[in-house]
C-alpha cells in the first residue's frame, strides 16, 4: 500500500534491520552519511548502531560515552554529533572515536527548572529563565560552514550557536509562546542558505530563524519532534496528542515545501501498524529519498509488538497530479495566525 500523496509516495520496508537490534528499546534519533550509511541512536548497551542501506549491521559503539542519548546528526564531513542527557553534546568519527565534547557531564546550567531526577527528564514547564549551555540538550544541526546549532530543550528554552571548534557564538530564546520563544525546542536543522528550523514541540509549531537568531517565520505542526531538510523540502515527525484511554493517536510524518505548505502527510491510524506511528521521535532522508523514522515506544508505554524503526522507500515515477500539488498547496493551512 502506498503512503503519502501526489508525487510523494512511499512504501514501508517491513522489518528493516530488525534482526540486529532489540525491538524493545527506544530509537531516539536517526542519521545518514554521504554514503547512505545509517546511524541509529538507541537507549541500549551500545547506543549507536550503524547499518548499510539494506539493513545489515556494520558496527556499534558509544557505550563509554553516552548515558541517556537523545539526538543524533551527521555533519557535512560525516562526523557524528550526539546530544546526551548528561548535559553535553559530543562529536565522534563515524567509527565512534570521540573528537570533541561541549558542556560538562553532570553539570547543567541554572534555568530554575525543576529536575525530577534521572532518568526522568527535567520538567520543561518549570523553566524560569533562559541560560547558557546546557540543560538536557535535545538535538544539534551543522550548517555548511561547520557551525553548530544546539536546541537546549528539556531544562532550558534556548538555541545555542557554536563555531566548528566549539566556541559559543550566540544564544537566543526564552520560555514562552511569542515569536522567538520556546516551550521545549526538540529538533533542529539548517539549510544551505543558513536558515535554521526549530521544532518548537509544545508550542505546536516550527520556527524559522536566520543564522544570527532573528525570527523569520513560523508554521503550524502537531507537536513536532524532529526536522530534516533534503532537496528543498522539510521532513517533520509530529508526535500528536496520544490519548491512551481512547486509543486515539494523531502521530504523523509530514513533508513541507519551503514556503510552509504540506506536500504529503501520513499516519494517524493504527499506531503500531506498518506505516503508522506511535511516538515518532527522529528521522532522516538518504540520497535515494528513503526516509528512516525512529520511535520512543518503550518510554511511551507502547505494546511490545510496536515498531521502533521504520524505513520508507520512495516510489519513483509517479506523475505530479496538477499545478496545485506541484506548488505544495494543501487544504490544511500551516501558517500560524498572527
Amino acid at each position: 500500500m502506498a503512503l503519502g500523496q501526489r508525487d510523494h509516495l512511499y512504501e514501508v520496508v517491513e522489518g528493516w534491520g530488525r534482526h540486529f537490534y532489540s525491538p524493545y528499546v527506544d530509537v531516539t534519533s536517526v542519521g545518514v552519511d554521504s554514503e547512505d550509511t545509517v546511524y541509529i541512536l538507541t537507549r541500549s548497551v551500545d547506543p549507536v548502531l550503524v547499518f548499510d542501506s539494506r539493513g545489515i549491521l556494520l558496527r556499534s559503539w558509544g557505550r563509554k560515552y553516552l548515558t541517556w542519548p537523545h539526538g543524533l546528526s551527521v555533519g557535512p564531513d560525516d562526523s557524528i554529533y550526539c546530544t546526551d542527557g548528561d548535559h553535553t553534546v559530543k562529536k565522534f568519527t563515524s567509527e565512534g572515536e570521540l573528537l570533541m565534547t561541549l558542556g560538562r557531564s553532570g553539570l547543567h546550567s541554572d534555568t530554575g527548572c525543576i529536575d525530577r531526577g534521572f532518568p526522568e527528564f527535567p520538567d520543561y514547564r518549570t523553566v524560569k529563565r533562559g541560560a547558557g549551555p546546557f540543560y538536557f540538550p535535545t538535538d544539534v544541526a551543522v550548517d555548511k560552514e561547520g557551525n553548530l546549532y544546539v536546541s537546549d530543550g528539556y531544562g532550558n528554552a534556548r538555541i545555542h550557536k557554536f563555531s566548528r571548534d566549539g566556541k559559543l557564538l550566540l544564544s537566543w530564546g526564552e520560555l514562552g509562546s511569542e515569536k522567538g520563544q520556546f516551550i521545549l525546542p526538540h529538533g533542529i536543522c539548517a539549510d544551505r542558505d543558513g536558515i535554521v528550523y526549530v521544532a518548537d514541540r509544545e508550542n505546536c509549531r516550527i520556527q524559522l530563524f536566520d543564522s544570527e537568531g532573528r525570527f523569520l517565520d513560523q508554521w503550524r505542526a502537531n507537536r513536532p519532534t524532529d526536522v530534516f531538510i533534503k532537496d528543498g523540502e522539510l521532513y517533520v515527525t509530529e508526535l500528536g496528542f496520544p490519548a491512551l484511554y481512547l486509543r486515539l493517536f494523531t502521530a504523523h510524518l509530514s513533508i513541507f515545501n519551503l514556503k510552509g505548505k504540506i506536500l504529503a502527510r501520513w499516519g494517524g491510524g493504527d499506531s503500531c501498524a506498518p506505516g503508522h506511528f506511535f511516538a515518532p521521535h527522529g528521522l532522516c532522508v538518504d540520497s535515494e529519498g528513503s526516509i528512516y523514522v525512529g520511535e520512543v515506544v518503550t518510554s511511551s508505554v507502547a505494546s511490545l509488538e510496536c515498531h521502533t524503526l521504520q524505513k520508507f522507500l520512495r516510489i519513483r515515477g509517479q506523475p505530479i497530479a496538477d499545478e496545485k500539488s506541484r506548488n505544495g498547496e494543501s487544504e490544511q493551512p500551516t501558517k500560524m495566525e498572527e
